[in-house]
């Protein structure tokens, strides 16, 4: 069910408003993912709002370049991200909420993104959102930000 919540990064300069749904929540096996303790709830653009912040993020992309992982400048706290995987989405980490216990949250869902290609494979074919073609991270932040107050 979807639900309106608050998060943002550690020391606050990063503040967004999503709505989301803690039944969907996820976790990957990828090096980036397991290294950031990220546990993954999926939210259409529409849903997102960042709040303050724009001014204090960076980005970091690495191989393809599709996905567009967010962090603080000041903290270095990763709140929300693209994923390669949907690249016309936004993942929140789900710990980053405000009022969240990260330790009692159980994801049901998993993507094996050690084996990224075949996960995504079967993450489609099991009636996974497949993102428009030539969609790209980029372009989604772009939104985002250009939506963003400061």
């Amino acid at each position: 069910m979807l639900e309106t919540r608050e998060g943002g990064c550690h020391c606050g300069q990063v503040r967004f408003r999503a709505r989301v749904d803690l039944d969907l929540l996820s976790h990957c096996s990828c090096t980036i993912c397991t290294k950031k303790g990220i546990l993954h709830l999926s939210v259409d653009p529409v849903n997102f709002e960042l709040v303050r912040g724009k001014n204090a993020l960076t980005v970091y992309t690495f191989e393809t370049g599709v996905a567009q992982h967010t962090f603080c400048t000041h903290c270095g706290m990763h709140a929300f991200y693209i994923p390669r995987s949907q690249p016309d989405q936004i993942t929140v980490n789900a710990r980053c909420l405000d009022g969240i216990d990260g330790s009692a949250l159980k994801p049901m869902r998993f993507f094996d993104g050690r084996h990224w290609e075949d996960a995504q494979r079967e993450r489609i074919g099991d009636g996974g959102h497949v993102a428009a073609a030539g969609s790209n991270g980029a372009t989604t932040l772009r939104g985002i930000l250009d939506r963003a107050q400061a």
